[in-house]
């Protein structure tokens, strides 16, 4: 396990061991993800931000009680 100390400002470093294995360089986009409790860290590229940004506009077309439960199971 690697750790990191929080910051006054919330801020921490990401230990050189992460940045070595995910690639991740200055300037690079991180994301934070939270599974069953724990956060997942993974280096960002700026396809997955635009794609990702068109992309919300046609969502909410899915998002209502209808879809809910029909694809509940999927």
């Amino acid at each position: 396990m690697l750790a990191s100390k929080v910051t006054g400002k919330f801020q921490t470093t990401i230990p050189a061991d992460i940045r070595k294995s995910l690639g991740i360089k200055q300037g690079d986009l991180v994301a934070f993800e939270i599974e069953d409790g724990k956060v997942v860290l993974r280096r960002v590229s700026p396809v997955d931000i635009e794609y990702a940004r068109s992309l919300a506009g046609t969502l909410s077309e899915w998002d209502s009680p209808n879809d809910d439960t029909a694809y509940r199971d999927l």
